[in-house]
């Protein structure tokens, strides 16, 4: 018997962390061709702070924020899944066209469901939906990324990027990532970074004393602040991928190409949804990491009353890797 009320996190309108609020709401009945999750995690993005602070687009208020979530099938009309099945979701308007992950249930239209079967803690497993979508799509829509490949991870302590390097290194790719804090080294080593650079705002003279040519390929996700040198590291004919904006700011003012772009260097864009992470490719990971093959990247782990904490946390960029709400 589902519940008929619910702890949920509700945004009235962009503001400070008071503006999180923690309220008892109804249960959302799903239509066909919705799925009710009874959320067991969820990991916190920088989607979310955007929409907190006021910078995403697309936003309706109230509204239960969350672009992801992890948990089993409560109800499902349409017969898709089966009552109490292991699933995670996101994306399709999660937490900005309605209501997300953020609440002890969420309602979600099907086609952004995902099943898969794991005896990994919930805690863990609400890490992985978002940043392994984004990972693994920045990886092969973005870079189409070979192994044996060079890879730099531009801002590389980011739930993503932390991911990144894990897939990356599992490819057979020789890793170089980014952090601005120098503590950090040995924690992007022990996720399979060959090379750890401190970042000052010039990392592309770094990488040239290493790879002389450059990089074969370039995840951006710190922003357009640092995607002129990121773009500076890579080779002839490599490729950036812009993924990211951990520095909240992704336009580049006045873009004038032949002055912008260093010759035959490839500049591309990943963005993503549910879709792009294959049901495969999510079991896979889940199965590498409970064999202990990889390590999934979580950083911190809160309780739903500890969400101004958890995005004040969020919002200072101490994490190496995801933070995770456990119901």
């Amino acid at each position: 018997m589902t519940a008929t009320t619910m702890r949920a996190v509700v945004l009235d309108g962009p503001g400070p962390l008071s503006a999180l609020q923690i309220r008892e709401l109804p249960v959302p009945t799903p239509r066909p061709g919705e799925v009710l999750i009874q959320v067991k995690a969820f990991g916190l993005n920088r989607s979310e702070l955007h929409t907190r602070l006021g910078l995403a687009e697309g936003m309706t208020f109230p509204r239960v924020p969350g672009i992801e979530a992890t948990g089993v099938v409560a109800a499902c009309p349409g017969g898709e899944f089966a009552v109490g099945k292991q699933v995670v979701a996101m994306m399709g308007g999660m937490g900005r066209a309605f209501d997300g992950g953020y609440a002890e249930y969420t309602c979600v239209p099907v086609a952004q469901v995902i099943p898969f079967t794991s005896s990994l803690d919930w805690p863990t497993l609400g890490a992985v939906p978002e940043m392994l979508q984004t990972a693994y799509g920045s990886l092969t829509v973005g870079l189409d990324a070979q192994p044996g490949q060079s890879i730099l991870i531009r801002g590389g302590t980011s739930s993503v990027g932390a991911a990144t390097a894990v897939l990356a290194a599992q490819r057979g790719m020789t890793v170089f990532a980014t952090t601005r804090n120098p503590a950090k080294a040995d924690a992007l080593k022990q996720l399979g970074v060959d090379h750890v650079l401190i970042d000052d705002g010039e990392v592309a003279e770094q990488i040239r004393r290493i790879v002389p040519d450059g990089v074969d390929t370039a995840l951006e996700l710190v922003g357009t602040p640092t995607l002129p040198d990121t773009l500076r590291a890579t080779r002839i004919h490599g490729v950036v991928c812009f993924t990211g904006m951990l520095s909240n700011e992704w336009l580049v003012e006045n873009f004038y190409p032949l002055g912008y772009l260093p010759q035959g260097v490839r500049l591309t864009a990943y963005g993503g949804d549910a879709s792009d992470l294959p049901a495969a490719v999510l079991q896979e990971f889940l199965d590498a990491a409970a064999a202990g093959r990889i390590t999934i990247p979580v950083d911190q782990v809160f309780s739903l009353d500890q969400i101004r904490e958890a995005h004040g946390y969020m919002e200072s960029g101490g994490a190496v890797g995801k933070l995770v709400v456990a119901l």
